[in-house]
């Protein structure tokens, strides 16, 4: 069996991401986040009592298990703090966090400079959370980011003198107040002192892990449709979330990645602006919305709903190399008459079977449905696939046949009790 395995999202993200890590965790050694920052919201029911994390990776409730935030991904200190603070109030003692020494950090400055661009592109916004992760992300690809080692070194003062000259410049030119070097300092010099006992080289941490035989699981954010590269530009994230993100967040090289999980909703959504082609805007949406609790764990924002869409499926598959499907929320479906899946697009008179690169193009595209029948059987207590009513299994068996890719997983509500194995990943 595998040492290694990734958890991604195949879409927008949201697909219940969390609840599968953990539901894994409880066999990992390590569970590893590698991209991302506190945009990123995890919910996570445990033992009756829910939990939500932005940053803190999904491995966190077990004190045997090393959680590490890797390179790839822009760490809030203050955001982090905060959870962790929370965490061991709720009897967690987060001495098993690790965070990259090659991570950077993402500064209030930065969340600020994400409101002001959002605002300044008005109707063209993308639609960010406006946690600062793309002013972050744009730092350090411009080199002038500050990093996890710089943060908790002695030169902390000196880099952040200078590197605040540069934003100073940058927040007034959108009209907003420079910050105050002294108190910002004095404020950030405080939260390193704290961060840094977690501060290490994460690097040759996994990979001796890996080396010595170890169970390592690999956690995304957000999905594979909000990828840099890969996503529905410019309506994306600012790093890359898919499969590929493991070895530059992480430092792991391709060879050592066994298994590749995609968590797939029974149907689509999406949070923000951009195209959505299997949505649709009715009294059952509105149902699926509420059943599911379809509201953003960071933003509280309500997500659009859409019928599954294995034409983007397909291709999430393709650029993740997916290994198997871990399938969420079939429960939500318990009671609907008709559930529909879009098998591909048309545009143009063309059948397509993968989203369009231009973003335009990708909006016109229109989904060509099969309709599937319903079921009535509530199915919150199956513990077995063999229990199903047929017409779920009818539905499974055809999410497996258009992406060609087995359903290694199902979850039939929100507790990881409510998660079915179909065959076993460590």
């Amino acid at each position: 069996m595998a040492k290694t395995v990734v958890v991604i999202g195949s879409a927008w993200g949201d697909e219940g991401k969390g609840k599968i890590t953990n539901y894994l965790s409880k066999q990992a050694d390590l569970v590893v986040r590698y991209s991302g920052g506190d945009n990123a919201g995890h919910t996570i029911v445990l033992d009756d009592a829910v939990y939500k994390l932005h940053i803190v990776p999904s491995g966190i409730f077990d004190p045997n298990t090393k959680n590490i935030l890797g390179n790839g991904c822009v760490v809030n200190p203050k955001a982090l703090l905060e959870e962790i603070e929370a965490l061991k109030k709720a009897g967690f003692s987060c001495d098993n966090l690790y965070i990259s020494d090659r991570a950077n950090v993402l500064f209030d400055y930065h969340k600020i400079l994400d409101g002001l661009k959002e605002e300044r592109l008005g109707a063209r916004c993308i639609g960010t959370t406006k946690k600062g992760i793309g002013p972050c992300y744009t730092d350090k690809m411009a080199r002038d980011g500050i990093r996890m080692c710089d943060f908790i070194s002695p030169d902390f003062k000196d880099i952040l003198k200078e590197t605040l000259i540069i934003k100073n410049d940058e927040l007034t030119h959108f009209g907003a107040s420079p910050i105050d070097f002294d108190s910002f300092y004095e404020e950030y010099q405080a939260i390193a002192d704290k961060i840094r006992p977690l501060v290490c080289d994460t690097v040759t941490l996994i990979n001796e892990e890996i080396n010595k035989g170890k169970k390592v699981l690999f956690e995304g954010a957000q999905g594979t449709l909000l990828d840099i590269d890969f996503g529905t530009y410019p309506f994306v994230t600012s790093s890359n979330p898919t499969a590929g993100g493991v070895c530059t967040g992480t430092g792991v090289g391709p060879t050592k990645i066994k298994e590749v999980i995609g968590i797939v909703k029974a149907y689509t959504t999406r949070v923000g602006s951009g195209p959505l082609p299997t949505e649709f805007n009715d009294e059952i949406s509105q149902d699926i919305r509420d059943r599911a609790h379809e509201y953003g764990a960071t933003t509280k924002r309500a997500r659009r709903i859409g019928w599954l869409d294995c034409a983007i499926l397909s291709y999430s598959v393709n650029i993740n190399g997916m290994t198997g499907i871990a399938l969420t929320l079939l429960d939500i479906f318990t009671g609907y008459k008709k559930i529909k899946i879009c098998d591909y697009y048309t545009l143009d008179g063309k059948v397509l079977k993968a989203p369009c690169a231009k973003i335009e193009d990708f909006a016109r595209c229109k989904p060509h449905f099969i309709e599937m029948d319903g079921w009535e059987e509530d199915i919150t207590k199956v513990t077995s696939y063999d229990e199903l009513p047929e017409n779920t299994k009818k539905y499974i068996e055809k999410v497996e046949e258009l992406t060609g890719v087995p359903v290694v997983i199902f979850s039939v509500g929100p507790d990881t009790k409510q998660t079915i194995i179909r065959k076993e990943l460590y």
